[in-house]
């Protein structure tokens, strides 16, 4: 039975979508069956793995709505046991329609628990605030990864996303830490590694020992439509992210 993974921070630009789309694609070249859904409208998981959706494209809104089963609207990619719930601008509707459901917050948990027996891993790559898309796969995951940028004000907004979380743990018992990582390090800056230091005392045995650089090949390995390591497998970028499976499957 999979585990759900919420790979969520409220903040922007903090390596978000960057993780969901190279965990996924590392976790699953370990030969693990992963299933990775787009919960963000810019649907930039989806195009960073390469899927195009189109008008026709059964996505993760239809899925949510009822208009379409789960496994008719997963979409392959370029690593044989990575599939993915793809995303784009329709999502953004969600949030009103969802306003007016019974156990609105139920509603993705409800779709995933139908896949739950197909996939190892399930990780949820969500939008950048703390609507009721989040709220949704917060209450359908057992673990949170929360990414956390080297960089001045890194910790902002932490605290409202743990409080968050806090009271998602009333609704859903299983839901806990999974763990924290840290991205865009900037090891030649003393900044970056005060940031680290922080983040490692608020999160104390949260924090993975794997830290994610800044990393140029990072940057345009999703114009190309692929993860990390099939892009330039001796960056850097491919090997933090290729740790990093390692790290969060030794867990």
């Amino acid at each position: 039975m999979a585990k759900i993974i919420a790979i969520t921070n409220q903040k922007g630009g903090v390596g978000k979508t960057t993780t969901s789309v190279n965990l996924s694609a590392c976790v699953a070249a370990q030969g693990k069956r992963v299933l990775v859904v787009d919960a963000d409208p810019q649907g930039n998981t989806s195009s960073g793995l390469g899927v195009r959706v189109k008008e026709t494209t059964p996505t993760i809104y239809e899925v949510m709505a009822g208009e379409a089963e789960l496994k008719n609207a997963l979409a392959k990619t370029q690593v044989p046991t990575l599939f993915v719930l793809p995303a784009d601008i329709r999502l953004a509707g969600a949030e009103i329609e969802l306003a007016g459901m019974d156990a609105r917050e139920r509603v993705l948990g409800e779709a995933l628990d139908a896949a739950r027996d197909d996939f190892d891993y399930i990780f949820i790559d969500c939008p950048p605030s703390l609507g009721l898309i989040t709220l949704n796969a917060l209450c359908a995951a057992d673990g949170v990864l929360i990414p956390i940028q080297c960089e001045y004000y890194a910790l902002e907004g932490v605290s409202a996303l743990m409080g968050t979380i806090q009271k998602v743990q009333k609704i859903n018992r299983r839901l806990s830490i999974q763990g924290v990582v840290l991205t865009m390090l900037d090891a030649r800056t003393n900044l970056g590694l005060q940031v680290a230091q922080e983040v490692r005392k608020v999160f104390k045995g949260k924090v993975y020992n794997t830290v994610v650089p800044r990393n140029v090949r990072l940057g345009e390995a999703p114009s190309h439509g692929l993860p990390i390591h099939l892009y330039d497998p001796r960056s850097l970028g491919a090997q933090s992210y290729q740790a990093l499976a390692k790290e969060f499957l030794a867990r």
